[in-house]
C-alpha cells in the first residue's frame, strides 16, 4: 500500500444531484437503473440510442447542476477533484473554485465526442491509450495536462500473485482438471447472451468447459444452472474473487468493456468479444485495439462463438495470442497516484507564487511605489 498523505472522500454524484434529478422525480427511476436494466437484457443498443437524449437533458440542467455542485464544494473544500465518470466533466469543472484542479481519469480506452469524456477546458486528463492522448491534445488541452498511463486502472488484487493448483481448483468447482476452460463475464449484471453461448458450444461439441460469472443477475444464474446441456460449467453469482476465477481459466469470453477486458489481459487471458452496431459506442474502439494488439478475436456476432473457440483451441493460434498478451504491462492504478501527487505539487507551487505576488503588491502599495 502507498502511504500518501491524503484524505480521500468518495463522492456519489447521483446523490449530490438528487435535488434536480428530473427523471427520478417524474418516474422514480435513476438513469443508472435504466442503464443496468438495459445491460441485463442485452439491450446495449438502447443505451447508444438514448445518448443524444441524455446529453440534451444534461445541457438543460447544466446551470442547476453547477449550482448544486458549487454548494457541495464550498462545504467540503477539496484540494483536488478526480472524476472517473463521463458526461458531467463540464459541470464539474465550472462548479469548482479556480484554484482547485480537476483531473479526469478516462475509464475508456478512447473518448467518444462530443461531451463524453474530454471537454475543451483548463483541466488534466489521464489517458490509457495513445488514441485518447491524441484526442485530448486535438481538443486543445495543453500537452503537460494530458497524462499517458499504461492502460485502464484495475483493482490492485489483479497484481497479487496467486498460489493455486489450477487442476484441483477446477475439480472443486465440478470441472475437469485438464480441459481447456473459458471464463464468461458480461459485467456486473450478466447478459442473456451467456445462455446462447453455452448452447452453441454444447451443440458444436466443443472440448471446453466454462466458468460463467453472472454478477447480480440471479435469474440468469438459475437459468444457466437449469440449462439442459452436457457442457461442463460452473455458474457463480456476484463475487469479488474475479482474479481467482480468471487464474484458473485459459481464455476470456465477454463484451469489450474496458474493465473486464483489462482484468482479463492483466491475468494473461486471450479474449473473445463481440463488436457490431449493438456494441456501446464508448466500447467500439476497444474492439479495434484488441485487433491492433493481436490479443484476441473480435466477432461480428456471438453466433460465431463455436468457430472462434475452435480457433482458440488451436495450439499455434493460442500460443500467438498468449505471447502478445504477455507483452502487455498495465500498471495504471499505480501510475495514477503518482500523477495526482504531481498535480497537487503544481497546485501548491501555484498557490505559493500567488501568495508571493500578493505580498509583493501589498508591499508596493504600502511603500507608495
Amino acid at each position: 500500500m502507498e502511504n500518501r498523505p491524503w484524505r480521500v472522500e468518495l463522492v456519489n454524484l447521483q446523490e449530490v444531484l438528487r435535488p434536480i434529478d428530473v427523471l427520478r422525480k417524474t418516474t422514480g427511476v435513476y438513469v443508472q437503473d435504466f442503464y443496468n436494466w438495459s445491460l441485463r437484457r442485452g439491450w446495449t443498443d438502447a443505451t447508444t440510442k438514448a445518448l443524444p437524449a441524455a446529453h440534451g437533458l444534461i445541457r438543460l440542467l447544466h446551470r442547476p447542476m453547477v449550482r448544486e455542485l458549487a454548494a457541495f464544494w464550498r462545504e467540503h473544500s477539496p484540494d483536488l477533484v478526480v472524476s472517473v465518470i463521463p458526461h458531467f466533466n463540464r459541470a464539474l469543472f465550472e462548479s469548482l473554485p479556480a484554484e482547485t484542479p480537476l483531473v479526469t481519469v478516462l475509464t475508456d480506452l478512447a473518448d467518444h465526442p462530443p461531451h463524453f469524456w474530454i471537454e475543451r477546458q483548463d483541466q488534466h486528463y489521464v489517458c490509457g491509450s495513445d488514441r485518447a492522448v491524441d484526442q485530448a491534445i486535438g481538443m486543445g488541452i495543453p500537452r503537460e495536462q494530458v497524462w499517458r498511463v499504461s492502460g485502464m486502472a484495475i483493482h490492485p488484487r489483479f497484481y497479487t500473485p496467486i498460489d493455486m493448483d489450477r487442476g484441483a481448483e477446477r475439480e472443486r468447482l465440478g470441472l475437469a482438471a485438464g480441459v481447456p476452460t473459458g471464463l464468461v463475464l458480461f459485467g456486473g449484471y450478466g447478459s442473456a447472451v451467456m445462455l446462447d453461448i453455452v448452447e452453441r458450444l454444447d451443440a458444436a461439441k466443443m472440448p471446453v468447459q466454462l466458468i460463467l460469472l453472472c454478477g447480480r443477475n440471479l435469474q440468469l444464474a438459475e437459468s444457466l444452472m437449469k440449462l439442459k446441456a452436457p457442457l461442463r460449467r460452473a455458474v457463480k453469482t456476484f463475487t469479488p474473487e474475479i482474479a481467482h476465477y480468471m487464474h484458473m481459466s485459459d481464455f476470456f469470453i465477454g463484451k469489450p468493456g474496458p474493465g473486464s477486458l483489462s482484468e482479463a489481459l492483466a491475468m494473461k487471458l486471450p479474449v473473445i468479444v463481440e463488436g457490431n452496431a449493438r456494441t456501446m459506442v464508448q466500447e467500439r474502439y476497444n474492439c479495434d485495439w484488441i485487433e491492433q494488439r493481436g490479443v484476441g478475436m473480435v466477432l461480428a456476432s456471438f453466433k460465431e462463438i463455436a468457430k472462434a473457440v475452435e480457433g482458440m483451441l488451436n495450439p499455434i493460434v493460442y500460443s500467438g495470442f498468449h505471447e502478445r498478451v504477455g507483452l502487455l504491462e498495465n500498471r495504471a492504478v499505480f501510475e495514477i497516484t503518482s500523477i495526482l501527487d504531481q498535480v497537487m505539487a503544481q497546485r501548491r507551487l501555484k498557490s505559493q507564487n500567488t501568495r508571493e505576488r500578493t505580498t509583493l503588491i501589498n508591499r508596493q502599495v504600502t511603500s507608495g511605489k
